[in-house]
């Protein structure tokens, strides 16, 4: 197998300690290693005196607010948002999908109509079909191809004057399958309707233009982007922004409150009730300040060729189905007569961390025919070596199951 050895692997000092227990990490779909300069960043907020943010005129809290606004600055870059005023922080893509769905409650009535897809993580599925119960609205679930891509055709008959949102994910966590977004997003403009984009796998593969795609709401997180776990980013276009209800109250967000009234400020910093996960922001902001430096066409191209290799491993074994055609960053499989918890537990047994179940998507996997699925995930850090042990011990594991 080629080396394929990974330049920024030096970057994540996990790795090396993981290595040291005889540990081989390819679960960076659910969650990623850090890079030094985010635990340096961490260490450094706590160490020099933590404070809270936007509060306070003394020095520890004048510099936390720096720190946290120059991460939202960071974000706002990185996504090539209009300005800071479009994000907002949260803490994790699945309060970013409940905040929407919350949020926007005032904007449906009952029989208007919802669509998300069939492949959805539970986050941005869950939101909806419990707002479509309050609501009394319809769910629309667009179905799939053959390759695991949404269904244009039936995305065009689905999608229509009822229409009210569209809320679809970038990429599967489970097919590692880009979605057509630019058709699917011009189908519900045409109606009029609301689009949310899941970004929590594609913001992690290449840089996102915002702008360009053109989405009302676009979510993603910051642990599957190498920073701090408890974050989550919220992209909005300012005029979908503006329809949103306040959904969590407290402090930060108030303008003025009496006993029995109150008047709240716009967003972003409305929709920031409470102390916020402030060292978990600013050691996001070091970790796009990290990926905002790497050389993009040289991440892309390791990770491309890292995933060939895994694709190509796992098509020699014999009985062996891939679920759908992945494209990028991971693949999910089962093997004919061989259960994959027993065969997770015997990779675990050799020190490989996969992923085993469903992958918070239980109704995808129940229309696969499955009840589970083994993923190997893979980060800008993994090289051709992870890979080799990965499959020797699958090897090793399919000998005593087979």
């Amino acid at each position: 197998m080629v080396p394929l050895p990974s330049p920024w692997r030096a970057d994540f000092p996990a790795l090396a300690a993981l290595a040291a227990e005889g540990q081989t990490y390819l679960d960076s779909a659910a969650t990623a290693q850090k890079p030094q300069v985010v635990i340096d960043r961490l260490s450094q907020y706590y160490s020099q005196g933590a404070a809270n943010v936007h509060r306070a005129q003394h020095l520890p809290g004048e510099r936390a607010t720096r720190a946290f606004e120059a991460c939202r600055a960071s974000a706002a870059r990185w996504l090539k948002a209009s300005d800071c005023g479009q994000i907002i922080f949260t803490r994790g893509a699945t309060e970013a999908l409940n905040l929407l769905a919350y949020g926007l409650q005032g904007q449906f009535q009952a029989g208007d109509e919802l669509v998300i897809s069939a492949l959805e993580h539970h986050a941005n599925l869950l939101p909806w079909q419990q707002l479509a119960r309050r609501q009394g609205l319809t769910l629309h679930v667009l179905p799939l191809d053959e390759h695991g891509s949404i269904d244009l055709d039936q995305a065009a008959r689905l999608i229509g004057p009822r229409t009210r949102l569209l809320a679809v994910s970038q990429l599967s966590n489970v097919l590692g399958r880009w979605q057509p977004l630019d058709a699917l997003l011009a189908l519900a403009r045409a109606q009029g309707a609301l689009t949310v984009v899941d970004g929590a796998q594609g913001a992690v593969h290449g840089r996102q233009d915002l702008q360009a795609l053109g989405c009302d709401f676009y979510v993603c997180s910051s642990h599957k982007l190498y920073g701090p776990d408890g974050v989550g980013l919220l992209y909005g276009r300012h005029k979908a922004l503006a329809r949103l209800q306040h959904w969590q109250f407290g402090g930060e967000m108030v303008l003025h409150t009496g006993y029995v009234d109150a008047q709240f400020r716009p967003a972003p910093l409305g929709f920031e009730a409470g102390t916020p996960p402030i060292a978990g922001v600013i050691g996001l902001g070091a970790a796009l300040d990290y990926l905002e430096n790497l050389p993009g066409a040289a991440v892309a191209a390791h990770e491309a060729a890292l995933h060939a290799q895994l694709l190509a491993g796992l098509s020699a074994i014999p009985g062996l189905r891939l679920l759908g055609n992945p494209e990028i960053a991971l693949a999910s499989f089962v093997i004919e007569g061989v259960h994959s918890a027993d065969l997770a537990h015997l990779l675990t047994d050799q020190g490989i961390a996969v992923r085993n179940g469903h992958h918070c998507a239980m109704p995808l996997l129940d229309r696969l025919g499955i009840s589970g699925a083994l993923r190997v995930s893979l980060g800008l850090y993994n090289d051709g070596d992870d890979l080799a042990r990965f499959f020797s011990a699958l090897d090793q594991a399919l000998g005593l199951l087979r």
